[in-house]
Parts: structure tokens; C-alpha cells; sequence
């Protein structure tokens, strides 16, 4: 099967050796996003929320270039660096993306990139 590579400016570019997402079939998988701002190339400041929110813009902005959107969601894993924020992404969540919720995972871990405190990548079901 071909792998085609998406891309959009809408979104954060990568930042590393690695595409925003990759479609193989039916399949795109979205690479983890951070709250970066695609105009500036920098991390959202303030609050949790802002930074959750942000995240959910790139996510939802590659899955646009990819010919979904966020209801195409099948799996979305979610790394926080305090798992206190945890409800907030379950508040905010639902903004984003309605019932019926994809599959789920929400890992705590110790750092991420540039110092981000959320970071979220997901998988999509098209077609």
C-alpha cells in the first residue's frame, strides 16, 4: 500500500524528522501535537486550557488536509506532564470532538517537547 504524506500550514510543522501525518488506505495517523501556534512557531502561553485548546486546532486542522475531521477520530492518546489537568481535557474534549468518543488513552509523563505540557497525536478512520 502507498503512504501518502500530509501537510497543511494550518497546523505546527514538524519540528523533528517526522510528518504531520501519514495516510496508508483509509488510515491517517496524525503525529503527536503540542501547543505550538502555527503562525509564530511558538508555544501558546497562559493557561492549561489554552494549551489543551491549541492542540485540538492542529489536530483538527491536519485532519481537514488529511479529508476528515476530528469525527473521524478512532484513537486518541493524550500525554499530560500532571495528570491534574486531566479534567480539563475532559472538559474540553467534547468542543472538539462529539459522541460517540473515539478509543482513549491518557498517558502522565515526566517532560515533553519544548517544555509543552500537553501533547496529543490520534488516529483516523476514513472513507
Amino acid at each position: 500500500m502507498t503512504r501518502e504524506i500530509i501537510r497543511t500550514p494550518h497546523a505546527p510543522q514538524a519540528i523533528g524528522t517526522y510528518s504531520q501525518a501519514v495516510r496508508v488506505g483509509s488510515t491517517v495517523y496524525i503525529s503527536g501535537q503540542i501547543p505550538l501556534d502555527p503562525a509564530s512557531g511558538q508555544l501558546v502561553s497562559g493557561d492549561i486550557e489554552a494549551e489543551i485548546r491549541r492542540v485540538f486546532e492542529n489536530l483538527r486542522a491536519i485532519a481537514q488536509a488529511a479529508g476528515g475531521s476530528l469525527a473521524n477520530v478512532a484513537k486518541l492518546t493524550v500525554f499530560l506532564t500532571d495528570l491534574a489537568h486531566f479534567p480539563k481535557v475532559n472538559e474540553i474534549m467534547p468542543a472538539y470532538i462529539a459522541e460517540p468518543y473515539p478509543a482513549r488513552a491518557v498517558v502522565g509523563v515526566k517532560e515533553l517537547p519544548r517544555g509543552s505540557r500537553v501533547e496529543m497525536e490520534c488516529i483516523l478512520a476514513l472513507g
